[in-house]
């Protein structure tokens, strides 16, 4: 029986742990957390079969490592794995957003003739924890694998096991990872905090405030949401190249700054326009697969009842909801209710259903 050991039972982790068990139900998995709450849930959701809180205690057992913890704490724990008594062939694989000083630590285990290789999922969500845990929260996403020189046939083995994952393998080194998920990810991370936390500044002495927080500025700031631990750990472990990058947004706003100061027009326009572009043609290729929720707008009559009749029919039909929200403020969409699915054929047969039942369905871009 394989034994796979996941350190990290948050969002990623998580759902790592039911793909695995989704495509081997056999394999026998065993999750560490400091949460012992997690750990209980896990438990109770067949996510795990055993859990432990000591990394020391377990290790030898394992035929598969998957770190799944920040980005500083995989650090710490590949440096103790190399003190530990390990299985003979054992893998170990970590998910962390940083490559470059993640594969500088494997070299202490790599030095005992462990298999290391570097992994990161380009799937998340605005929302963390266990219990946001979904097996197909990778699907159609990016995985970047960082093998360095690790063979081809570990590869495969890891591949294996996280077939049900249905993911987009993309092998790749450890400086060009950095600085393409700085870019995509980690700086769209601060900007988003950054936009927030400014906006609650500019209208702390005002009655509505950030009530008035409609579509675009949810949704542009959607990824604000995510864990904090997780995303301090990145920055310190990626400073100099977010650093470069985080300079370059700044020097852009600096212009635009300008030529608002000044009424150039004509800066302010192919500004807009040429982000206009770029955008409309992020395909899913581009973006790296599908997104992790699908929204769905629709009108729901001010009459009581309305939202239930709504849900009612989601639940006969056994479509499931990520999320509900009822729109306050009508910022671009003509509607109210606005359903959060997790893949697109849900929603496209919400969209069917409720749209025969003859609520209006608001097309969104």
């Amino acid at each position: 029986m394989t034994t796979v050991l996941i350190k990290g039972l948050g969002l990623i982790g998580s759902s790592l742990a039911l793909s695995i068990k989704q495509a081997h139900p056999t394999v026998h998995i065993i999750g560490i957390d400091r949460d012992d709450v997690s750990l209980s849930y896990a438990r109770q959701q067949g996510m795990i079969d055993a859990s432990g809180t000591d990394l020391a205690a377990v290790a030898s057992d394992a035929d598969v490592i998957i770190l799944a913890g920040p980005v500083d704490v995989i650090v710490a724990d590949l440096h103790r794995l190399a003190m530990m008594p390990l299985k003979a062939g054992v893998l170990v694989t970590d998910v962390g957003s940083t490559k470059q000083v993640v594969m500088h630590a494997a070299l202490a285990i790599q030095q005992h003739g462990v298999t290391f290789i570097g992994g990161h999922p380009m799937a998340g969500s605005h929302k963390s924890g266990v219990t946001a845990g979904r097996a197909n929260l990778f699907e159609n996403a990016f995985y970047l694998l960082v093998p360095g020189r690790t063979n081809q046939a570990a590869v495969q083995r890891l591949q294996a096991m996280l077939q049900a994952t249905h993911v987009k393998w993309l092998t790749v080194t450890a400086i060009q990872h950095d600085r393409i998920v700085g870019q995509l990810s980690h700086l769209p991370h601060i900007v988003a905090a950054a936009l927030v936390d400014q906006t609650q500044v500019a209208l702390a002495d005002s009655a509505l405030g950030l009530r008035l927080a409609a579509g675009g500025f949810k949704s542009i700031t959607r990824i604000a949401s995510s864990d904090p631990t997780m995303w301090a750990a990145i920055l310190m472990t990626n400073a100099e190249l977010i650093t470069n990058q985080l300079q370059g947004y700044i020097d852009q706003l600096l212009r635009i700054k300008t030529a608002i100061r000044v009424h150039d027009q004509a800066t302010l326009y192919e500004f807009f326009a040429t982000a206009k572009v770029t955008r409309d043609h992020l395909g899913p290729e581009q973006l790296g697969g599908l997104p992790n929720f699908y929204d769905l707008f629709l009108n729901v009559p001010d009459r009581v009842g309305a939202l239930a009749d709504v849900t009612q029919r989601l639940a006969q039909a056994q479509l499931s909801l990520v999320n509900i929200h009822i729109l306050e403020i009508r910022e671009e969409i003509d509607g109210v209710l606005q359903l959060t699915f997790s893949d697109l054929k849900t929603r496209t047969q919400a969209s069917s259903l409720l749209a025969d039942a003859g609520y209006q369905i608001v097309r969104r871009n």
